[in-house]
């Protein structure tokens, strides 16, 4: 991203954070960021919901950069899916800006998260993959169609964890054994030959 769409995209989350996203005009981000009206329709020929879109994205990206540091130096498949859990869930409940506009404006950011999705999805899925392939899966299961399920699962217990608390370690762990991994991997000590 280049400099004058990064800083209107900055921009765009300060404004949306500080009037949420009904209330966001271009002009206001243009403001914000110390640019002009023109320049940042230059940018973002789309107008503000190419920003809106924008500003979603790179918010997506800076929680990924945060979950593979979270992640990194883990000892496996199942303790990379205990400490992403646990962070992302952590960075849903803190996130101020996506809290409120998800209790002020869910119709307006739901069909952006609903686009985020599908690569929100691959994204865990791809990062997924190779513990999954060192971990070795169960007989029969192909590895590309089992963490695209872990992806889908994951995002699933993140966004509602249901009768699980993602802050006890303990639980944590016994949802990743018992539901996550259960007919998915194979036994422990290496790949399987599926």
């Amino acid at each position: 991203m280049d400099q004058v769409r990064q800083r209107l995209v900055e921009a765009a989350y300060v404004c949306v954070s500080r009037n949420g996203m009904a209330k966001t005009t271009v002009e206001d981000v243009a403001r914000q960021a110390g640019l002009s009206r023109a320049t940042a329709y230059r940018a973002f020929p789309g107008g503000r919901e190419e920003i809106v879109a924008a500003t979603v994205a790179w918010a997506v990206t800076e929680f990924f950069l945060g979950l593979q540091e979270q992640v990194a130096g883990a000892h496996g498949l199942e303790e990379v899916l205990e400490r992403g859990l646990v962070f992302a869930r952590r960075s849903i409940v803190d996130h101020e800006v996506l809290q409120r506009v998800m209790q002020t404006e869910p119709d307006r950011l739901l069909p952006t998260l609903t686009v985020e999705s599908n690569r929100i999805r691959q994204g865990i899925a791809l990062f997924l993959l190779p513990y999954l392939a060192a971990r070795g899966v169960a007989p029969g299961v192909d590895p590309a169609e089992a963490a695209d399920v872990l992806a889908r699962m994951v995002l699933s217990y993140i966004s509602a964890p249901g009768r699980w608390d993602l802050e006890d370690p303990d639980q944590v762990s016994r949802l990743v054994r018992s539901e996550l991994l259960a007919g998915v991997v194979g036994p422990a000590g290496g790949p399987s030959t599926a």
